[in-house]
């Protein structure tokens, strides 16, 4: 299986990948359990400071009454608050989803959307909070809209940081 080395030797990394902002929205959307859901990463902003996603009403993305498929809204959120999170800290710290929510409020019959914005002031706090290297927990919420800006759904994720050991 020398082949496989190979290959997996040209394949780069999502870190690789995320050193921009715009290459990363590209790789995201040619990316299989996004595109094939039918969500788009519309922007990453500059700096990593916030981030847009649609999820397209389409076949594949339909449930057995025709609205949105509540596991495809809550996955156009999955990496977001993460990934955002890893840029504005740095490499010097730890960066994961420790549990999330989505409450569900109406039917998706449209397209939706969401954003993630990353306050400097959080980031500030998280610091702050990690300097002598316990963890710190967080909750960040988004809201997923339709065409109407009508709220179809709340999703929160607890964020855990900590800063690595030096």
């Amino acid at each position: 299986m020398p082949w496989r080395r190979r290959l997996a030797a040209r394949i780069p990394t999502w870190r690789e990948i995320g050193a921009s902002p715009r290459l990363l929205a590209r790789a995201m959307n040619l990316w299989p359990p996004f595109r094939f859901a039918g969500i788009r990463v519309l922007q990453i902003e500059p700096g990593f400071t916030g981030a847009r996603v649609m999820l397209r009403l389409h076949p594949l993305s339909r449930n057995y009454m025709g609205t949105q498929y509540g596991g495809s809204m809550y996955s156009m959120s999955d990496p977001f608050w993460v990934i955002l999170l890893i840029h504005q800290l740095g490499d010097d710290y730890v960066v994961w989803d420790r549990q999330a929510q989505i409450e569900f409020l109406r039917p998706g019959t449209t397209d939706v959307y969401t954003r993630f914005v990353v306050d400097p002031a959080v980031v500030a706090e998280l610091r702050a909070a990690t300097a002598d290297g316990t963890k710190a927990l967080r909750w960040f919420a988004n809201d997923i809209v339709d065409d109407r800006g009508e709220l179809v759904a709340r999703v929160r994720r607890e964020i855990y940081v900590r800063r690595r050991p030096t």
